[in-house]
């Protein structure tokens, strides 16, 4: 697969999303849409409206113009609330704006970009509906044995990336309580589109004779394609309070496995470092699943789509997940 293959299947609408676009009304703006998943989600829209005969805008909004044929781009920085002000009203928001990576480096920029962007954004787009998106981190890690967090459980978050994303969270949710916004919180862990993500991560330690942390155990993941489509058809259930759903596999994949996995298909040797945890950010997405079916491509495909990427000298975008960290400094 070409890296422009990836981008084209990484924004291929499904059925479900085009039907979902016959009867949704109005444009769709994006937020945060210059990051790794925005791209891609924004062509989705894109594809999906065309297919779906409907003439809506696709507006995405960032620090930096990407070039995106069919989309309309703009430029903003949200913490500055007189620009979040002047972009264009738009009934359907997915927020995707946020920051994790270097999040230890500089925390009053973590705080900022997580709390304060929110609010500005909120307060413009109070009679909106917002996909608001969150991470499975607000969680506790857990005994694999036990499962992935539900819905219904209690935030408990570990360090200050993750008390942040909880911060943006009640952010929207006080304005969802105060002001009517209907919001969506969408708990995301961990996309993959074969340039990154966590199973990227362990392949390419194999696949370079280099040793693979055991700290946290275990995993869940999604292909990036489904993620997109789950997030564009999230739209349909804002509500206030704000609805969450976890999104992610609904597999648990052991980090051992995945690496003896690619250990197997690269004919390398496959070398740990340090003894399997006791705890991992687990998150059960069952509930995503009966609402929106479940996602297309499950955890044996993908793997076998990141062992053919790194295989064929396929291109790493290097931005790691950091997937084996267990006390929340990322």
């Amino acid at each position: 697969m070409s890296t422009e293959e990836l981008e084209n299947e990484l924004s291929r609408p499904s059925e479900a999303d085009v039907e979902f676009l016959r009867q949704l009304e109005g444009d769709i703006l994006i937020l945060g849409a210059g990051g790794k998943m925005g791209p891609s989600l924004a062509r989705l829209c894109r594809r999906a409206a065309d297919s779906a005969g409907a003439a809506r805008r696709i507006v995405g909004v960032s620090r930096r113009l990407v070039a995106a044929p069919g989309i309309d781009w703009l430029c903003c920085d949200l913490l500055d609330r007189a620009q979040v002000e002047r972009l264009p009203d738009c009934p359907n928001v997915l927020y995707l704006a946020g920051r994790k990576f270097g999040s230890s480096d500089s925390p009053e920029l973590t705080w900022a970009m997580n709390t304060v962007a929110p609010a500005n954004v909120a307060e413009r787009f109070l009679r909106s509906r917002m996909v608001v998106f969150s991470t499975g981190n607000v969680y506790a890690l857990r005994p694999v044995a036990a499962g992935g967090a539900r819905e219904t459980d209690a935030p408990a978050p570990v360090g200050e990336y993750a008390q942040s994303c909880l911060g943006r969270e009640r952010v929207f949710e006080y304005f969802a309580k105060s002001h009517g916004l209907r919001c969506l919180f969408f708990r995301l862990n961990y996309a993959v589109d074969l340039r990154y993500g966590v199973l990227v991560d362990i392949a390419r330690k194999v696949h370079a004779g280099e040793p693979v942390d055991l700290t946290v155990p275990a995993f869940n993941a999604i292909w990036q394609r489904d993620a997109n489509s789950y997030a564009l058809r999230a739209l349909g259930h804002c509500g206030t309070p704000p609805r969450i759903l976890n999104i992610t596999g609904l597999e648990t994949v052991a980090v051992r496995a995945a690496a003896e996995f690619f250990a197997a298909r690269f004919q390398r040797t496959c070398r740990f470092h340090g003894d399997p945890g006791p705890v991992a950010l687990l998150s059960d997405a069952s509930a995503a699943a009966a609402l929106m079916g479940p996602p297309g491509v499950d955890a044996a495909r993908l793997m076998d789509m990141v062992a053919e990427w790194v295989l064929g000298g396929g291109e790493s975008l290097h931005k790691p997940t950091h997937f084996e960290v267990a006390d929340g400094k990322f």
